[in-house]
């Protein structure tokens, strides 16, 4: 069972190294020592993974990646700290961008939708988006339900 996992290495070194899951549904935890861990994730499940990092001058990365866990068998792409890796449905850099983002998750998470949840779609939707310089349309709860909709006949 766990080579069908996705495992998600976090470190957290105060003021230098951060990794944190924003959210998504861990099927297991591994402490390796008080600054790491590993996080597995089963197949289909979405996270979003953010990643931090300073030196003595100030912030040098700045990222999060909303990953699905693929199947075996399925094609993914690499993430970094994520082994194997998965399907990729949005990349951000940059503090703004990442802001941006996390401003997006709480939206969706105030009108009671959990962001496991949302439509994969919409994840592609924001980061396009986003790269493009443009305005994305909210996900609404009509959008949400139609997405169940098309989940539960497809």
């Amino acid at each position: 069972m766990t080579d069908t996992l996705a495992h998600v290495e976090l470190t957290w070194i105060e003021k230098r190294i951060e990794h944190w899951i924003r959210f998504g549904p861990v099927a297991h935890e591994q402490i390796l020592d008080r600054r790491r861990r590993i996080l597995s994730f089963p197949p289909d499940a979405v996270f979003a993974f953010l990643r931090w990092a300073a030196n003595d001058y100030g912030t040098v990365v700045s990222c999060i990646d909303i990953v699905r866990v693929t199947r075996p068998g399925e094609p993914y792409q690499t993430v970094p700290f994520v082994r194997p890796g998965g399907e990729s449905l949005l990349r951000q850099t940059g503090w703004p961008k990442v802001r941006l983002v996390l401003e997006a998750v709480d939206r969706i998470e105030a009108t009671g939708i959990d962001p496991v949840d949302v439509a994969p779609e919409h994840w592609r939707h924001l980061h396009n988006r986003m790269l493009a310089g443009q305005t994305p349309r909210p996900y609404t709860r009509d959008r949400h339900q139609a997405w169940l909709r098309r989940r539960a006949v497809s």
